[in-house]
């Protein structure tokens, strides 16, 4: 795990632009803190800059890497698993390794195979290969965005990176928002692709970037290399053998996590009180035959807080238990503000700045690698949205339905308002590329409907044709929706859209980087994806289980309390449930939302933004008080945003502390 940028340009490189290079690098310190590698060809106009965390190959893993030829140089984010057997048939075939990291297959790969060679990488990864020969530079990202990668390009410039900020450090980057991304950010729901910030975009999930120089001018081209898939509903078969299914799922993810034990440091895991990180805790407590390391968080409001089960978990597995608690004034404040310039976006929940305490306190405790959970509730059908799309558009049966549609209800109640819309939305983009519209964005739609007005009037005017949810289900491929089960459309358009631009984000890569921790979701292998998407949706969701055939492979491995608990989101208390919370949050909006700090960042209007935030502290309906809760964090982080990368007038690491 580490990190990458760099810059192509059309022109010879200058020498002042080598420290441009080390700019870069040093504000991503965090990413990489055991080492600097650079890559310069003046002649190509190219500078590849590396910062690493040594996970495997400790001595001798600096990048960049070099193929045997000198005439490809890569740089690598990331792991990729099952590499030893790789480099072994790689060996068998002449291939001749220059040191024992996992990322050098890559070079070889690529060497043998071409663009193909995506299809034989298997792990969470971004990086760039440039391939003197063909004057060809890629940006390849990791099937669902699990590690990040960004990029500015114009006819004469492409510069990428890891995060935003190493972009907005190179002096031919423009800093500004993008308003319609602003506006995005307020209602939670990213366009895929997109950033906060104008002309910055993302590497897409199973893609890549391949650009070429065509005599004085840079081409850039985007290819698809891989996409969940859902097989189409008339090719599902009714009859399935339940059984099988179970052992196929235990199969992968054993093998998924075996996987991603192997380090050449200490490995731990997160663990909630949910069956997915509980499921990853049992698997590599089998796997290791010992005590794993098992960190959880502690919230000090009993309705959030799952401590108790993940004890539960941890003593029926004996695990080294690692609890820390987290009180409402450490959600906000120093690690709040901290928390914004790491993610380089807005987020609706706290639990962001509670996985950036997390991931100190690992660091803390001396390990730099975790197994975390994040995806099974994607691949597995987990979600409460989830199940009220299977309920209204996948149970034929109307009582069936009713009576299912009335548990959804009475079971996620903490959450309407947040994660679940308490009354039904429909949007025309969305209802004619799915046939409905997906829960999912339903809640997001109605605080967009909370955001508009507050806007400022000439954004409004510039905003006044542009629809937000159009936009998000314009970038949707209708050809991997159409004939599909309503679960696998709820599925697939969460994954293209949440999954990357949220759950991995604020809620994975972003934070546990923030103190240079590198996080392995086991169950985004895409060889347990690829038998996910396979799966019948009644074994996804079985009446009111959701994940059951999840539950039934891991049964063994889980406390009975486990096995039958239904999902629960996992998510710290909203700012305005106590008055504590609410005197932490209110300092933050003071130092950051003044009116005339409002009427200098210039995206809402002073006096509405005011009545909001007045409404918001006197708010008591417990739905709206969730919605705005959202939209106050979105608010707050746009403003911290513009205090951190568009006003002040260098980004250096230095600027913001991460321990």
């Amino acid at each position: 795990m580490c990190g990458l940028t760099g810059f192509l340009q059309t022109r010879p490189l200058q020498p002042e632009q080598s420290q441009w290079l080390q700019d870069m690098m040093e504000v991503m310190y965090h990413r990489g803190p055991d080492g600097y590698g650079r890559h310069l060809d003046p002649e190509a106009g190219l500078a590849m800059g590396h910062a690493r965390l040594s996970i495997i190959d400790l001595e001798q893993g600096d990048q960049p890497l070099y193929s045997n030829s000198r005439q490809q140089v890569l740089t690598v984010n990331g792991e990729f698993y099952d590499f030893k057997p790789a480099r072994a048939n790689l060996m068998c075939e002449g291939g001749r390794f220059q040191t024992k990291s996992d990322s050098e297959i890559a070079l070889h790969l690529y060497e043998r195979h071409g663009l193909d060679f995506v299809q034989h990488l298997r792990g969470e990864f971004a990086f760039a290969l440039f391939d003197k020969e063909t004057d060809t530079l890629l940006l390849v990202r990791d099937r669902f965005g699990i590690r990040p990668l960004f990029f500015h390009f114009r006819d004469d410039l492409l510069v990428y990176g890891s995060e935003v900020k190493t972009l907005l450090t190179h002096p031919e980057v423009p800093r500004e928002f993008s308003h319609k991304a602003a506006l995005h950010q307020m209602m939670q729901t990213m366009v895929p692709g997109t950033t906060a910030f104008e002309g910055i975009h993302a590497v897409k999930p199973g893609h890549m970037m391949i650009i070429k120089r065509q005599g004085d001018r840079l081409h850039m081209r985007e290819h698809r290399y891989w996409d969940m898939d859902f097989p189409e509903a008339v090719d599902r078969s009714p009859n399935f053998d339940e059984q099988a299914l179970i052992r196929q799922v235990r199969e992968k993810l054993v093998e998924s996590v075996k996987l991603r034990l192997e380090a050449d440091v200490p490995v731990g895991c997160y663990l909630s009180g949910g069956i997915d990180s509980c499921s990853i805790l049992g698997m590599a407590t089998g796997i290791r035959q010992d005590s794993v390391k098992a960190f959880t968080i502690s919230f000090d409001d009993d309705s959030y807080d799952e401590s108790a089960i993940a004890k539960e978990m941890a003593a029926f597995t004996q695990a080294d238990h690692d609890i820390m608690p987290l009180s409402a004034e450490e959600l906000y404040g120093e690690s709040y503000i901290k928390t914004v310039w790491h993610s380089e976006r807005t987020f609706y929940n706290t639990l962001g700045v509670a996985k950036w305490h997390m991931s100190r306190h690992v660091r803390d405790a001396g390990y730099k690698v975790v197994i975390t959970g994040e995806g099974a509730d994607e691949l597995f059908g987990g979600y409460a949205a989830f199940k009220r799309d299977m309920f209204l558009h996948g149970i034929t049966d109307a009582e069936e339905r009713k009576k299912f549609q009335a548990l959804l209800n009475q079971n996620n109640a903490l959450f309407t308002g947040a994660i679940l819309s308490e009354k039904a939305m429909a949007h025309p983009a969305f209802d004619a590329l799915m046939g409905f519209t997906p829960s999912w964005i339903q809640p997001w739609m109605l605080t967009l409907e909370l955001a508009r007005p507050l806007l400022h009037g000439d954004l409004q005017a510039e905003l006044a044709e542009y629809d937000p949810i159009q936009a998000i289900a314009d970038t949707l491929d209708p050809s991997q929706i159409k004939g599909r089960h309503p679960l696998d459309k709820a599925q697939y358009t969460w994954i293209k859209t949440m999954l990357e631009g949220q759950i991995l984000n604020w809620g994975g890569d972003r934070v546990d980087m923030a103190h240079s921790v590198e996080s392995r979701p086991a169950f985004l292998d895409h060889h347990v994806a690829e038998l996910a998407r396979t799966l019948p949706p009644e074994v996804r969701i079985k009446g009111n289980t959701e994940k059951w055939v999840l539950r039934e492979a891991m049964q063994g491995v889980l406390p009975e309390v486990l096995y039958k608990r239904e999902k629960f989101a996992f998510m710290a208390p909203p700012g305005n449930t106590n008055a504590t919370k609410a005197k932490a949050l209110r300092n933050l909006i003071d130092r950051f939302m003044s009116p005339d700090r409002i009427r200098q960042v210039g995206l809402c209007d002073p006096a509405r933004l005011s009545g909001f935030i007045d409404t918001y502290f006197q708010q008591e309906d417990p739905v709206l008080m969730k919605r705005s809760d959202a939209l106050m964090n979105h608010l707050l982080g746009l403003h911290i945003l513009y205090d951190h990368f568009l006003l002040n007038p260098a980004l250096k690491r230095a600027s913001v502390q991460t321990a």
